[in-house]
């Protein structure tokens, strides 16, 4: 009998709706709880493991306590077995994910899964190195590592693809992370921590993140900061999502604007920046909302990574219409598959927009993509 190892972080991801872009360290987790963060990570658990139902008799599943992977098992159903793992007064750690990858890497599973973001693929490189195999749902604010799946749906059928025997060969994928400090601040300071093994299967697992450049860059992204402001309609607010790319849409508009935050402009003036998911829920009971947003390159999530304050009920009250997605052509083309991706951890939502958009590629050019929605019951 095959064996898994599960391990949530039950915080990862708490941080980015409330506009965080993260929850490392007890300070932050204690300010995104103030904020009204809850947790994100459970859910998206689930969703991973619901596809092992199909083999619950072949395979033996060795978690964690409580809500760092026994909770979500209980519910599914699957048998499992919880490890020796003591937790300091109830509340996880990343000491916890540690001990908890050594014990498992004791106990001799074939692979881990783990549900969390950037800094648990740290703690689980820290604990294993590469000694066996791993795989992340992607549960975190900041994903810029190599070793996640594209959603937890495809993180399900990877590993059930892997149990079945249909994956055979491991790749190694790079364990990033970046400073949250200078992130909050608007500086992208990454750093590689080095490999982990995953289960080689490209369609499923999500690229790295990466900046890309092509000649004449500037001016591109220049001509396509002016046609969309020149488009903007009186009296509309504008929610400017986090990026470079956008960026530029602020800076035509001699506007201060947050890097990796949400800003929100109305008839070429500031209203707000780096709001939050509840600040944008308030905006939109004032009055018409757009949003202009920009595709991860190297990944090409639209919304889900980075951006989490455009959560599920913000995109309930905006019409696909009312999205301008605007990229360079060299950022669209580092995305492998060539698709754009979206991963609200709603499948309605997913739904709702995926199909084919006009993607504003410079001032006079669009060209059309389409966005998938990878969610499954």
């Amino acid at each position: 009998m095959k064996q898994l190892g599960l391990i949530v972080n039950p915080i990862a991801g708490m941080g980015g709706r409330v506009g965080l872009k993260g929850t490392d360290g007890p300070d932050i987790l204690a300010e995104a709880r103030a904020r009204g963060a809850t947790p994100l990570s459970p859910a998206r658990a689930k969703k991973a493991m619901s596809n092992l139902q199909h083999l619950k008799d072949k395979i033996k599943v060795w978690t964690c306590p409580g809500d760092m992977g026994e909770n979500i098992l209980q519910e599914l159903g699957l048998e499992y077995e919880v490890i020796s793992l003591e937790i300091n007064d109830g509340e996880t750690s990343s000491d916890d994910t540690v001990n908890a990858a050594r014990e498992l890497e004791r106990i001799g599973v074939d692979l881990i899964v783990f549900v969390g973001g950037d800094g648990t693929a740290r703690d689980i490189f820290k604990a294993i190195d590469a000694a066996l195999p791993v795989l992340g749902v992607p549960a975190g604010v900041k994903i810029h590592s190599g070793v996640f799946a594209n959603t937890p749906a495809d993180a399900g059928q990877l590993l059930l693809n892997f149990f079945r025997g249909d994956i055979e060969n491991l790749v190694e994928a790079e364990v990033m992370d970046i400073d949250e400090e200078a992130f909050r601040e608007g500086r992208v300071s990454a750093k590689l921590f080095g490999y982990l093994k995953i289960p080689a299967d490209n369609r499923l697992i999500q690229g790295l993140k990466t900046g890309v450049q092509e000649e004449g860059q500037e001016a591109i992204l220049d001509g396509i900061a002016d046609r969309v402001v020149e488009d903007m309609e009186e009296g509309t607010f504008y929610l400017i999502g986090p990026g470079t790319t956008t960026r530029r849409v602020m800076e035509k508009l001699n506007l201060e604007y947050t890097l990796l935050g949400v800003d929100v402009v109305r008839d070429g003036k500031l209203l707000a920046l780096d709001v939050s998911e509840k600040d944008i829920l308030s905006l939109q009971k004032k009055g018409k909302c757009k949003i202009v947003v920009t595709p991860i390159g190297g990944q090409g999530f639209v919304f889900g990574r980075g951006n989490q304050q455009f959560s599920p009920e913000v995109l309930r009250k905006i019409n696909k219409e009312d999205i301008t997605i605007i990229a360079s052509k060299s950022k669209l083309e580092s995305i492998p598959d060539g698709n754009l991706k979206i991963d609200t951890g709603e499948q309605e939502i997913d739904q709702k927009f995926s199909g084919f958009f006009q993607v504003r590629i410079g001032y006079l050019e669009e060209k059309v993509y389409s966005v998938r929605s990878t969610s499954v019951d």
